[in-house]
């Protein structure tokens, strides 16, 4: 079984899954960890699908690359959702594969789940270098303050991809999670928050080349009204996570 299982999400990525996939391997073969990678084709238009499967032509690689393929598309948060169910490491890393994020990171992460349940990246701390647009700077701000509103989650950045989990904590949270978009990580937080689970914010170095559509923003908006709906008035979160405890117990 591998310590760690790195997910890698993609849509439309032909030119990037396999340069994704290659430099995760070396940096976790040069951290000397166990490890797998799920790469997760998330209804792909063009030949990510392809361009993936070509890792498992390289001996090094067949052993601890899978590849995930569904259709239609049904967004980034179902994509990481099928991806876990494929993994079975220790600990289980999401990263974009469209290489914004440096998976030079991963290490220093891995490293900093052994005091807590999640690691998660933030654009905001001050130690982080962050390259994107005047427009996408300013959406990420605004929708960092409709976070804290809505959803009271602590944590100054949900939306960073890249997030570093003990396989226990995503354990306790993937049954609860509704949202198959966007939104699917600041639902991880609300739910890790009532699940008490510690989280432990680290500087990133991010290049964020890809802009937003209008209908992007108003459905992460839209699922973030009905996070904060399960969460403040349905209490939907707490009666899952009752109810598992519960079974547990049985």
């Amino acid at each position: 079984m591998p310590e760690v299982s790195i997910i890698l999400p993609a849509h439309n990525e032909e030119e990037n899954i396999g340069q994704a996939i290659c430099k995760v391997h070396s940096i976790m073969k040069a951290f000397s960890f166990d490890h797998e990678i799920v790469v997760v084709d998330d209804g792909s238009e063009d030949n990510t699908y392809y361009e993936a499967m070509k890792a498992l032509s390289s001996p090094e690689l067949r052993n601890c690359v899978k590849v995930v393929k569904y259709a239609p598309n049904q967004g980034k948060g179902y994509a990481i959702r099928k991806g876990f169910e494929n993994s079975s490491g220790d600990f289980v890393i999401f990263i974009d594969s469209d290489l914004d994020i440096s998976p030079n990171h991963l290490g220093h992460y891995i490293g900093a789940l052994r005091g807590a349940d999640i690691v998660a990246a933030s654009k905001f701390h001050p130690d982080s270098r962050v390259e994107s647009p005047i427009m996408r700077k300013f959406l990420s701000l605004g929708y960092h303050w409709l976070v804290r509103l809505f959803l009271g989650v602590n944590v100054s950045d949900t939306q960073a991809g890249l997030k570093a989990f003990r396989r226990q904590a995503l354990e306790k949270v993937m049954p609860a999670i509704v949202v198959k978009r966007y939104a699917f990580d600041a639902e991880i937080f609300a739910v890790a928050e009532i699940c008490n689970l510690k989280v432990k914010e680290l500087p990133v170095h991010i290049n964020l080349r890809a802009s937003f559509s209008g209908r992007n923003i108003a459905m992460m908006f839209v699922d973030l009204l009905g996070i904060a709906y399960r969460k403040r008035f349905k209490r939907y979160y707490q009666g899952i996570l009752k109810s598992r405890a519960g079974k547990r117990k049985l």
